[in-house]
């Protein structure tokens, strides 16, 4: 028998495995083997990649897990007892031992779970038809008892489970990596094979494809435990022989033992599970009684139709008739009733719903049910986009629902379908290019500066490979080839770039199943979420009904702004409003869409400011182009839709199909419609062309353009020569298409988005109070946000009133021309105690006093720290009382109210009897003390509600920032998220800042220095300062919070963090902090010296060796140069000119290690020169 691998852990052993999915197979192929296994540890998550890379190699996918078995019981789990549970290897023979192996790996997460999913016997027990177990590394139980000198115990086991599985479904597992404790476990298991007659086998453990991969493979250990590779006590595979051994080499390790190796093969063999792929397992809907599923669809159908098409002259109905036929022919019925029937209950519930999403806006059936609001017809969307009847796939209708009650939608499709049969879906993040640079770089203990210049010189683009970034950017490849540190960063970062790095919840696929999810499909636990170990497309593939429940904050926004505009107009209904209404797409056109759904950010306001849309389509169109690719037809968009004229089209039967897009082609159907219309193809063929085109499946294209241009009577196409379009404008449009269609935006999905946000815009131009309320309500808890949409409603007009206990609701509502601020954004306060806030004012009116307040309250959760909160707030200042005077008497009115509820006094407090002077009739006494400063008012305010109410700290300075020339925060923030289309500012530049401080956290470093993370905003944003231990002793008297400062720093930008400015000064804002920026600062007046001589007279000099004067290297070079300004001169070397050049002043530096580092990491070692 040939050997075969039956112990291997691929990438989804997270952070543990390293053996790639694809090269296993391969790798396996290649040692001339014809079997494999995956056994990742207590997961399945691979098991349909591995078992399809295999077929695709031609070796025979064997597929288990190698689970944990607990200790005692699954249900045990005290930490004396139960914290290590022991591995088992086990293999599905058949669809039966999968589905059980399925089975008992879900269980392992809904009941075993405990440090890991673990099993127990009892399931062993119950569920070991059609499974093979070996008994595992060291780790398994009696290996364990082995090495503990327990042999009669191992052999009690080992028969406990041969007994389980049956004779010959239960292995001795044999290893041998050179370990000694292996060596006795091997003694132990060859004993108990000779005394008992269990079978032998041998297995490798193996954790990466080759041998030279283990350094990877320990890199990848560093990371998942946070050590680095030159920690001596940390987790290691030790000697490194856990990879893919060959045949031979296996052989000469095990030949003495009796079928270690030939059962490989045989247990291959009898492993013969097949998956199939393509045949749905719907779940189905249950129908009034008398009905089919069909004859039910018909019936909401036509009643649907009745009330969307009124008017219809029989067109719209024969496609309608022709859809359903399709629906039906494709086995999709209960598809749809099931997707009608769960946005049918929400729409009942009041659960806001979007428009649409997504191609199934193309359909009219779904029109017709309700799944979308959005008219086909009147759109030109079409049916074939969404579900193709010369493709059948599985129809994919997403549906968007209010983010707060979405879990709501799920909930009732858990109960109407069962518990067991509904889950989510797990998802993975996986290592991107920088990201495993930066992870890699750490376990390497590289400092982080020079793993950062590494990371940050990979383009920051979707689908960047480290392959493909060392091509594009030859920065990079200069540092891959001039530093051997950086060459070993890399090429250990490419063996782990795009492994999964950890499982988490797909943010809105839910599966429903016709039997128990995990009949189909292993579960596990993410938090408190049950979720499939396939992916989404794994569990499409398998044919699964997976839906997209997607939360949508906007559609939360409309809600509650309708809610209030009814307070006042209350037959309003969104729904209903003029979708030409000028106001608002003047509005649009001035740039005021902050707010407005999916136009807010400055680049893509920069692009309606300069369409001025006024239609729907002109919103779908911004909404398709913005994006890479075809953000480069833009321009021309604009200049013909304001231009008529100079639109052109290459054949007049395209001008019906380009004539809403002012002869630009955007969108997929279009593409559908020009095959339909030029070159007769049914649109499922036309869906088909565009899709071959999108995938650049070239040897398809080539037949697709010789029909588009001349016909293929087979197959019912007219060819565009037989419609009367020349055959070279035919190519030229074909090839122009060819360009496009990848970048091609699906325009049901741009349409269902265009009406959201039209409705955001709607209702920002007409209802600005109640919209602008709505929408801080969305973003209680992210008070960057809140910050900015204040600054928003205060440029339109609008003020935001600080909260009260009298006036405030605990969202934001609208108060008289104002909105007023929401309680529950209130820290230290709680939703929970602000919404019986409400209810008690409701009910027993006003709180006539600070005493009435917390009489009235106390048994609702008032506490100490949630009254200071709402005083410092401002929450009672319209009672006239002082900040200050309150937070002195919180303690004895509590105290007091405390008092007599313990005494339990009936009638009405009497806080008098205390024996406290201070109180008179029926009010304490407030201290006679005045109000703290404007200052501290602002400060309290920030401490409670993350923001400046009543003012800014910088309202004094704003005349003193603007002469020092201060960069507005916010616009640094944008610029360096890429939001501005003409960014002024970089990484790595120097900026003045002028701002307040408001936080000061200090960090000791590892020599033992001290340094801070400040926080500092001015009126527009906030940002964090990093100021390193000289810069702290420097500066650090000026950083305290409140104060206001003067500061020059650098702009350091790392992906998915915030941006941060190093600092290099700073001052206190001051009239003479500001008036000497003018003057010339001491020792700078101009030297007596020209350039030339001053270089010459240097006592040292820096030379650089760079490729030219003229591209990217050199702007990159500057920003380094002018990071230490100082008076070494700095000669150049353009490789391109070969002439010396003495670099403009400006540029000379005072260089030191760390800077030539940074230098020598953009250069090379050689290219770097001090003197």
């Amino acid at each position: 028998m040939p050997f075969a691998h039956l112990h291997v852990h691929t990438e989804y052993s997270l952070l543990d495995g390293a053996c790639r999915i694809k090269g296993l197979a391969k790798r396996v192929r290649e040692l001339g083997q014809t079997a494999v296994a995956v056994t990742d540890h207590g997961v399945m998550y691979g098991a349909i990649d591995f078992y399809r890379a295999c077929k695709a190699e031609g070796v025979k996918p064997v597929i288990g897990c190698e689970v944990y078995v607990a200790p005692r019981t699954r249900f045990d789990k005290q930490h004396e007892f139960d914290a290590e549970a022991r591995h088992l290897v086990l293999l599905c023979e058949n669809e039966e031992g999968y589905r059980n192996l399925s089975y008992m790996v879900s269980k392992a997460f809904t009941e075993g779970f405990y440090i890991k999913p673990r099993i127990d016997l009892e399931l062993l027990r119950a569920h070991a038809k059609g499974l093979i177990a070996l008994s595992a590394c060291l780790a398994g139980e009696i290996p364990r008892r082995l090495r503990n000198g327990e042999y009669d115990n191992a052999k009690a086991y080992a028969l406990t489970l041969s007994e389980i599985f049956g004779p010959d479904r239960f292995y001795l597992e044999l290893q041998n990596h050179g370990i000694r404790e292996q060596a006795v476990v091997n003694k132990g298991l060859l004993r108990i094979h000779e005394e008992t007659g269990l079978p032998l086998v041998c297995t490798n453990d193996a954790h990466y494809l080759t041998k030279a991969d283990a350094y990877a493979h320990d890199v990848l250990l560093c990371i998942q435990t946070g050590k680095t590779v030159d920690d001596e006590n940390r987790m290691r595979y030790e000697p490194q022989n856990f990879y893919l051994r060959s045949t031979e080499e296996m052989e000469a390790l095990f030949a003495q033992y009796p079928g270690a190796i030939e059962n490989t093969g045989k247990i291959a063999e009898m492993c013969n599970l097949e998956f199939t792929f393509g045949k749905y397992h719907l779940p189905e809907f249950d129908v009034p009684d008398g009905y089919t599923s069909l004859e039910y669809l018909q019936k909401l159908c036509d009643e649907g139709f009745a009330r969307r098409y009124p008017d219809d002259d029989g067109t719209v109905r024969k496609r309608l008739q022709y859809e359903i036929d399709m629906i039906a022919k494709m086995g999709f019925v209960d598809y749809f009733l099931i997707v009608s029937d769960f946005i049918g209950y929400a729409k009942s519930q009041g659960i806001p719903v979007g428009p649409g999403r997504g191609s199934a806006a193309g359909s009219i059936v779904s029109y017709c049910l309700g799944i979308t609001d959005l008219d086909p017809i009147h759109y030109s969307l079409y049916f074939e986009r969404f579900l193709n009847p010369e493709r059948v796939s599985m129809p994919d209708i997403d549906v968007d629902f209010c983010y707060v009650r979405r879990p709501e939608v799920i909930e009732y499709v858990t109960r109407k379908y069962g518990k067991d049969r509904v889950a989510q879906i797990v998802t993975f993040g996986t290592m991107a290019a920088r990201g495993a640079i930066r992870d890699v770089g750490r376990a390497l203990n590289i400092p982080y500066n020079d793993v950062d210049a590494v990371a940050k010189q990979v383009p920051n683009e979707l689908h960047m490979t480290i392959e493909k970034a060392l091509t594009v950017n030859p920065e990079l490849k200069k540092m891959y080839d001039g530093t051997p540190q950086v060459r070993e960063l890399i090429d250990t970062a490419r063996k782990l770039e795009g492994m999964p790095r950890n499982a988490s919840t797909h943010a809105a696929g839910v599966v429903i199943t016709k039997n128990p999810v995990d009949t189909y499909v292993p579960l596990s636990r993410n938090g408190d979420q049950m979720v499939t170990q396939f992916t989404m497309v794994t569990i499409e593939e398998l044919g699964l009904l997976k839906m997209d429940f997607l939360g949508l904050r906007n559609l939360t926004v409309i809600a509650d702004a309708e809610k209030m505009i009814r307070r006042h107009t209350p037959d309003f209904s969104i729904e209903k409003v003029d979708m030409n209404d000028p106001a608002t797409y003047e509005m649009l056109g001035k740039g005021s869409t902050m707010g407005v759904f999916q136009l807010e950010s400055a680049g893509i306001t920069n692009v309606v400011t300069g369409l001025r849309p006024q239609s729907i389509e002109d919103i779908t169109a911004v909404v398709a182009l913005y994006r890479p690719g075809p953000m480069q037809s833009i321009p021309r968009y604009i200049e013909c839709r304001h231009h008529p004229e100079k639109v052109t089209y290459k054949h007049p039967l395209l001008e019906p199909i380009l004539g809403v897009t002012y002869g630009c082609m955007i969108y997929q159907e279009q593409v559908m419609q020009v095959f339909q219309s030029l070159a007769g193809y049914s649109l499922g063929k036309a869906d088909m062309v565009r899709r071959a085109m999108s995938k650049k499946k070239m040897k398809e294209l080539e037949k697709e353009r010789v029909n588009f241009i001349h016909g293929n009577e087979e197959l019912g196409i007219d060819g565009a020569i037989k419609r009367g379009v020349p055959e070279a404008v035919a190519a030229s449009l074909f090839d122009e298409i060819m360009d496009f269609a990848n970048y091609a935006f699906n325009k049901a999905h741009a349409v269902c988005y265009a009406v959201v946000s039209f409705r955001t815009a709607y209702l920002k131009c007409h209802y600005p109070r109640e919209y602008m309320a709505a929408l801080l309500t969305s973003v209680l808890d992210v008070s960057e946000k809140i910050s900015e949409y204040i600054q928003t409603a205060r440029e339109m007009g609008i003020a935001v009133q600080p909260p009260d206990v009298n006036l405030s609701y605990d969202s934001f509502s609208v108060a008289d021309s104002d909105i007023r601020f929401g309680l529950a954004a209130v820290k230290g306060v709680g939703r929970s105690f602000m919404k019986q806030l409400v209810d008690e004012r409701e009910k027993n009116g006003i709180f006539t006093s600070f005493q009435d307040f917390c009489e009235r309250m106390y048994d609702r959760e008032l506490n100490r720290r949630a009254l200071e909160s709402l005083i410092k707030a401002g929450s009672f200042d319209s009672m006239h009382y002082y900040r200050s005077q309150l937070l002195k008497i919180v303690n004895p009115v509590v105290d007091a109210i405390a008092q007599n509820r313990k005494k339990n006094i009936e009638g009405q407090m009497d806080l008098f009897g205390m024996g406290n002077d201070a109180v008179q009739d029926t009010q304490i006494a407030l201290p006679d003390i005045p109000e703290v400063s404007k200052r501290e008012l602002l400060a309290m305010e920030k401490e409670t509600t993350g923001l400046y109410l009543s003012g800014h700290p910088m309202d004094e300075y704003r005349e003193l920032a603007a002469r020092a020339k201060a960069a507005p925060v916010r616009r640094i923030i944008d610029d360096l998220s890429g939001e501005s289309a003409q960014p002024v500012y970089r990484d790595g530049m120097t900026v003045r800042l002028a701002c307040v401080v408001t936080a000061v956290k200090l960090k000791s470093t590892k020599n033992g220095s001290m340094m801070a993370y400040v926080t500092v905003e001015d009126d527009t944003a906030a940002i964090e300062l990093v100021v390193f231990p000289k810069a702290l002793q420097q500066c650090g008297a000026y950083l305290t919070a409140d104060s206001a400062v003067l500061l020059t720093g650098r702009i350091d930008a790392r992906e998915e963090e915030a941006p941060k400015v190093l600092l290099n000064e700073a001052q206190p804002l001051t009239e003479s902090a500001v008036e000497s920026l003018q003057q010339p600062k001491k020792g700078t007046q101009k030297s007596v010296y020209t350039d030339a001589q001053a270089a010459k007279l240097a006592p040292q000099k820096l030379f650089l060796r760079i490729s030219s004067l003229q591209g990217d290297e050199w702007t990159q070079i500057k920003e380094v140069l002018r990071t230490q300004p100082g008076d070494t001169p700095v000669y150049l070397y353009p490789m391109d000119t070969k002439k010396k050049t003495l670099a403009a002043r400006r540029y000379w530096c005072k260089p030191d290690i760390a800077f030539l580092t940074r230098l020598r990491f953009l250069l090379r070692e050689e290219d770097v020169i001090i003197q």
